[in-house]
């Protein structure tokens, strides 16, 4: 079977800004908790629920090695090879 392939990134770059007499990781990092814990979860439920819209592509996520906290690979498919059927949505 020929397969084709393209990547697109989205890249989210998290920063906190400390006051200058802030002493090192007091805190111990809550803001990179707190990412996480609550907006990736709630981000990546938004994603999948779109994508899932999208009857014809096939949504998964695959995993290249890297720890879930660097790196989430979502991969859409879509099979050519078989019968598309009709519909009307």
């Amino acid at each position: 079977m020929y397969q084709e392939e393209k990547t697109f990134t989205f890249r989210f770059s998290l920063e906190a800004s400390f006051p200058d007499d802030y002493e090192g990781e007091e805190e111990q990092q809550a803001w990179v908790r707190e990412w996480e814990a609550r907006i990736k979860p709630d981000l990546l439920k938004v994603v999948f629920e779109s994508l899932r819209r999208h009857k014809t592509w096939q949504t998964h996520v695959r995993n290249r090695g890297k720890s879930p906290a660097d790196e989430i690979e979502i991969v859409l498919s879509r099979d050519f090879s078989k019968p598309q059927g009709f519909s009307l949505s």
